[in-house]
C-alpha cells in the first residue's frame, strides 16, 4: 500500500500502487522513508504477534439480552416457561442487595458471609492438601449425600477466620502447618493403624505421597538445580522422544510438536511444565496425575513399578542425583566416606541415618564402585546425563555416589510426607 505522503492528490488506485513502484525502485529520498516504512510496519508485527492474548468474556447489554425458557422434555422447538437468573437462596444466603444478576453478582453472592458453602469448600480442600484427607471426606460433594465432617466445629472455626482474614490463603495455611496437629509424627502403634486407617481422628500426623509436582521439585531443589523465576511462558522439560507420534496431529502450527526446552527453563518448577490435554506428561500421569479431561478434586494414588523405573531412569532425577554426589565430593569438610554418606542421606532424606543404615550404604557404595570399575561400565556417561553434561576427574567414584544418591531418591520414605 502507498504512503500517503508521496501523493498528496491521489486519482486513481493505479496511480497509488504507480506512485508506490517509482517510490520503492528509483533512487531518492522517497525510497529511504519507503525502505523506512518497510521496515517500522515488520517491526511493529512482530511486536503485536509476541503479545499474549486473553479470551475475554463480557455481559450482553440488558437490552440484548436472550429470553431462556425451560424446555419441555428438551425440544429445543416446545419451550414452556420463562426462567430468570437465580440461585437456590432458601438454601444458602439470600443474593446480595443492589448486585446485579450476572457473573460479577453471582461471585458477591458466593463470597458473602452470609454463605457458610464457600469458605467451608476451600478450607476443606487446603486441609485435604495437607492431610490427604479433607474434615469432609467427600471433598467433591457438599449436598445432602456427603459425608458429615470428622470435625464440624473445627470445620466452622476455618472458616470463618478465613473469611475475616479476607480470605488469606497464606495465613490459613501457616495456621495449619504450625499447629500441634500437622507436627505430630506420623509413627504410631499398629494397633492404632488399625483402629483408625484413615487418621479421621486426627491422633497422628499425616502420611501421603507427595503429589507429581512435588516429587520432581523436590528432586531439583535437592540437588540446587531447580529454577525458581515465578510467572512466564510454560516449558517443556524432559519427555521419551516421539510420544507425539502418532497422537498429535503433525500440523503447522505451535504445540504439535514437543521441543525441549533450552538452560535453566528445563529446570523450572512442574507447575509450569507445558501440559497437552490430549497427550499428558508421562512422569506426571505416572504419579497419578489427572489428564485434565475434567475436574479432579481428589488424586488416587497407587504404588506401581513404573514409578519405580522413572525415579530410577528419568533423565531429571538422574542428573539431579550426579548433582548432588558432585556437591558432596567437592566439599573438603567431608573427607570419609562415613561423612560424605551421612550427609547425602541429610540432603536427600532429611533426616541423618541410622548406624544400620549407614552400614547398608557402605555396602551398597563399595558394590557400585566395583561395578563402574569394570571395563564394560561407562561412569562418564552416566555423569553427563541431563543437560548439564557434568564431568569429573574421578568419574567411577562420582558415578558410584550418583548411583547411590537415584537409590535414595527412590525410597518410599523420600517421596512420602511423614
Amino acid at each position: 500500500v502507498a504512503a500517503p505522503y508521496l501523493h498528496a492528490n491521489p486519482e486513481s488506485e493505479a496511480s497509488k500502487w504507480q506512485s508506490d513502484l517509482i517510490a520503492r525502485t528509483e533512487n531518492g529520498p522517497a525510497r529511504a522513508v519507503a525502505t523506512k516504512l518497510d521496515s517500522l510496519r515488520a517491526e511493529h508485527l512482530k511486536t503485536t504477534r509476541n503479545y499474549p492474548t486473553v479470551m475475554v468474556m463480557d455481559d450482553l447489554p440488558a437490552e440484548m439480552a436472550r429470553e431462556t425458557f425451560l424446555l419441555d422434555r428438551g425440544l429445543y422447538s416446545a419451550p414452556s416457561y420463562k426462567v430468570e437468573p437465580n440461585v437456590p437462596e432458601e438454601l444458602l444466603a439470600a443474593w446480595p442487595e443492589g448486585a446485579p444478576k450476572n457473573r460479577l453478582g453471582l461471585a458477591k453472592w458466593l463470597t458473602q458471609k452470609e454463605n457458610p458453602l464457600t469458605a467451608r469448600v476451600v478450607v476443606n480442600r487446603m486441609w485435604q492438601h495437607l492431610f490427604g484427607i479433607g474434615l469432609v471426606k467427600t471433598s467433591e460433594d457438599f449436598g445432602f449425600q456427603a459425608e458429615w465432617p470428622s470435625h464440624p466445629e473445627l470445620l466452622d472455626n476455618l472458616a470463618v477466620e478465613f473469611i475475616e482474614s479476607g480470605w488469606n490463603v497464606k495465613a490459613l495455611y501457616r495456621k495449619m502447618l504450625l499447629s500441634a496437629t500437622y507436627r505430630q509424627s506420623s509413627s504410631a502403634p499398629r494397633e492404632d493403624y488399625k483402629a483408625d486407617p484413615e487418621n479421621r481422628l486426627l491422633a497422628r500426623g499425616p502420611r501421603v505421597r507427595l503429589p507429581a509436582e512435588i516429587i520432581r521439585d523436590q528432586a531439583l531443589f535437592t540437588s540446587g538445580l531447580l529454577n525458581k523465576t515465578v510467572g512466564g511462558p510454560s516449558v517443556r522439560p524432559y519427555q521419551p522422544e516421539g510420544l507425539y507420534e502418532g497422537v498429535v496431529v503433525g500440523a503447522d502450527y505451535p504445540s504439535t510438536t514437543w521441543v525441549q526446552s533450552e538452560g535453566d527453563e528445563i529446570y523450572r518448577r512442574s507447575l509450569y511444565t507445558f501440559w497437552k490435554r490430549t497427550v499428558p506428561h508421562p512422569a506426571m500421569l505416572t504419579f497419578d496425575a489427572p489428564d485434565r479431561e475434567f475436574c479432579a478434586v481428589k488424586r488416587p494414588t497407587t504404588n506401581t513399578p513404573l514409578q519405580a523405573l522413572n525415579l530410577m531412569n528419568d533423565p531429571t532425577y538422574v542428573e539431579a542425583s550426579s548433582h548432588v554426589a558432585k556437591s558432596v565430593l567437592a566439599d573438603a569438610a567431608l573427607a570419609s566416606d562415613a561423612d560424605r554418606l551421612s550427609a547425602v542421606f541429610r540432603q536427600v532424606v532429611g533426616r541423618f541415618p541410622r548406624p544400620d543404615e549407614v552400614e547398608v550404604l557402605q555396602s551398597t557404595l563399595s558394590n557400585l564402585r566395583a561395578d563402574f570399575s569394570t571395563d564394560d561400565a561407562d561412569p562418564e556417561s552416566f555423569i553427563a546425563s541431563g543437560a548439564s553434561q557434568l564431568s569429573s576427574d574421578q568419574p567411577v567414584e562420582h558415578a558410584a555416589y550418583a548411583s547411590l544418591v537415584s537409590l535414595l531418591m527412590n525410597l518410599d520414605e523420600t517421596i512420602t510426607k511423614h
